[in-house]
């Protein structure tokens, strides 16, 4: 009696081999991006455990007797309240220079076609690639001679000059999806320029404005070495500065408190976040319609 030995489809060897080495590769990817994860959120997950622990270290534990007696410690004016009024002062005026030039660069090279246009806007994105620390040597010379130095106003308007080439291009992008069209009607109704300007481009793209001015918000809320450099009361230091300055003149660390103002320090930023997340997205899709 004989038995006919069977034989797998031709091909299907090849499938078996391609579908192993697939989900071999997808196993790599997922370990690597575990790896990635935990980077960042083992930082995150001491910040949180410090914050509530008295007796907290370097090290990452679980506290035994958890308490808010590190908030308590950092919720003070001089400690808290104050610096953040700093920071959102800065922050916000910042953005708000930031955006107005911004959009009256942006208008221009927008709407109007020549052939510096291309140079300029290279040479806005080179001023992007130019580090702060680079100038800040005479920046400061040029503080002390103006007698700008401690001075709210004058490093605002210094910081919003750090941001403002990529808050252009930003700018740029979103008023080329506003149709030319719409202008050219108001214009022919007899509006200006700077009319059709205000009443018919800014609303439009308001929410990519938004976009903007909570990049260089956020750009500003996180910058420590100008204020540091240009501010020198300790009534105008930012928050970003002052925790530097507080903790740092301690032989000791207070690790509990420093983790309780860093997460203190971070919330008016989600805030921000959580209340411009469904204007970001809309403004990305008001984008792709106008322009299809």
């Amino acid at each position: 009696m004989t038995t006919s030995r069977l034989r797998a489809p031709l091909g299907t060897e090849s499938t078996t081999a391609g579908g192993s080495s697939r989900s071999r590769a997808r196993l790599g990817a997922n370990i690597a991006l575990a790896v990635i994860g935990m980077s960042f959120v083992a930082p995150l997950l001491w910040l949180l455990l410090a914050a509530v622990d008295p007796e907290a270290g370097y090290q990452t534990k679980v506290p035994s007797t958890p308490s808010m007696d590190n908030f308590r410690a950092v919720m003070t004016p001089e400690l808290l309240f104050q610096p953040l009024a700093n920071s959102l002062m800065l922050s916000a005026g910042t953005a708000v220079v930031n955006v107005l030039a911004a959009v009256l660069a942006a208008y221009p090279l927008s709407r109007y076609q020549s052939r510096f246009n291309k140079p300029f806007m290279y040479t806005v994105l080179f001023g992007t690639s130019l580090p702060v620390t680079a100038i800040m040597v005479p920046v400061y010379g040029l503080f002390v001679q103006l007698q700008f130095l401690d001075s709210m106003a004058a490093t605002i308007f210094f910081m919003a000059t750090t941001t403002l080439p990529m808050a252009i291009w930003m700018t740029k992008n979103f008023m080329d999806s506003v149709p030319l069209e719409l202008e050219e009607a108001a214009w022919v109704d007899g509006a200006s320029t700077m009319a059709a300007l205000r009443r018919i481009v800014l609303p439009l793209m308001r929410q990519g404005l938004g976009v903007v001015f909570i990049f260089v918000f956020i750009q500003a809320w996180g910058n420590f070495f100008v204020p540091f450099i240009l501010l020198l009361s300790t009534g105008k230091q930012p928050a970003a500065v002052s925790i530097f300055s507080f903790f740092g003149q301690h032989g000791a660390i207070a690790y509990g408190q420093l983790a309780a103002f860093s997460i203190l320090y971070s919330v008016p930023v989600l805030v921000l976040y959580a209340l411009v997340s469904r204007g970001m997205g809309n403004s990305f899709a008001l984008s792709g319609a106008m322009k299809g």
